[in-house]
Formats: structure tokens, C-alpha cells, sequence
């Protein structure tokens, strides 16, 4: 008779599992981005931005007035990125998009 059991499992893939299943993953996607943000835009911006998500490379951050959201993307867009990119090794992140929001 054949023996199907492979062995012990991996722990990483029984973890991987369990924090897919339990959305875990995604939340701590979630703080991952929010914290990247507020390290790149500093107490200065935080308070009236807000990252939304990333889609194929690029943040979306809602900015709470058009002032800032002009300021953002003219001047300050491209050391974003970089501190952005420094913050999350492994994410491809190519644009930051800039909308207007109001909470």
C-alpha cells in the first residue's frame, strides 16, 4: 500500500494558510502601507492624507484639501516615492496618484 503522507508540512505554509483564511494577510497589508505612508509623509502631512491602496504599482493617497494635493504632486512626488520605496523592500511601486477627499 502506498504511502500519501509527504511527511511533516512546512510551518510557513500552515501559517500562510491560516492568515489567508482568516484575512489576516490583507490587514497586515493594510498597516504595512499606512505605516510606509506615514513614515514618507511625516506628522506635517499625515494629518490631512490618507492612503487608500495600491493597484498595479501605484498609491493612491487622498489629500484633504486641493492646496496640499497641488503641493504633493508638484513638488514632493518624487522624494515620496523614493522614501515609499525605501519603506516597502519588495513592493513595486512605479506612480503616487493624489485625490481629493474630505473625512
Amino acid at each position: 500500500m502506498a504511502n500519501d503522507n509527504k511527511g511533516p508540512e512546512n510551518l510557513a505554509d500552515i501559517l500562510g494558510r491560516l492568515f489567508t483564511s482568516r484575512g489576516w494577510g490583507r490587514k497586515n497589508d493594510r498597516l504595512r502601507l499606512e505605516s510606509a505612508w506615514a513614515t514618507a509623509a511625516g506628522a506635517e502631512w499625515l494629518k490631512d492624507t490618507q492612503v487608500l491602496v495600491i493597484k498595479r504599482g501605484v498609491m493612491e493617497v487622498a489629500v484633504r484639501n486641493a492646496v496640499l494635493m497641488s503641493e504633493l504632486a508638484q513638488f514632493h512626488k518624487r522624494a515620496l516615492l523614493t522614501k515609499l520605496r525605501a519603506a516597502m523592500p519588495g513592493v513595486t511601486l512605479t506612480d503616487l496618484k493624489f485625490r481629493a477627499a474630505a473625512w
